[in-house]
């Protein structure tokens, strides 16, 4: 193991810590986006450019930023302090602990077929933009249509004014 992979996997598991543990959900998503970027480096030098590409592009360029938009949209930014179940926080430490020993028990034990020992057939880009244009152009059109009608029904959830009033900016939303 290389120095470097180590850094990033230390790197990557103490922000999804963070995510998982910071009260202020402006800096959790912050930290959720930064185990993103750790997982794409880590993608990247397992030699995985599209996947690592792929992964900052979605998760970090889109999913992360709808989080922080959807956080300061919906004006949620702090969890109370010492809620209903905080007390309980070790029962869930102690079934993920549970669940990790036993997908490491199960994969350690089995043997891989000699099929996958081999090295994988690398997929060209190319032949992905290839069949996204040709063979699976529709799709790709309704995907588009859909995430726009999506966008738009976010919008308008967000709107809190009436009709041709805009949405509620500074001390109007607080009334």
């Amino acid at each position: 193991m290389s120095v470097v992979f180590g850094l990033t996997a230390l790197l990557t598991l103490a922000s999804a810590l963070a995510a998982v543990m910071l009260r202020n959900l402006i800096h959790a998503a912050l930290a959720l986006a930064v185990t993103f970027a750790g997982v794409a480096a880590v993608y990247l030098q397992l030699g995985a450019e599209f996947l690592g590409f792929a992964q900052v592009l979605i998760y970090i360029g889109a999913v992360a930023i709808l989080i922080v938009f959807a956080v300061l949209l919906t004006r949620g930014g702090e969890v109370p302090v010492g809620g209903v179940h905080a007390s309980r926080w070790w029962v869930g430490a102690l079934v993920a602990l549970a669940v990790l020993a036993t997908v490491g028990w199960a994969t350690s034990s089995m043997a891989l077929p000699r099929e996958l020992q081999t090295t994988p057939p690398t997929l060209a880009v190319g032949r992905l933009g290839e069949a996204l244009m040709g063979r699976w152009v529709v799709a790709l059109q309704v995907l588009g249509v859909l995430l726009t009608a999506a966008l738009i029904g976010a919008v308008l959830l967000a709107w809190r004014g009436g009709a041709g009033d805009g949405p509620k900016t500074g001390s109007e939303a607080h009334s």
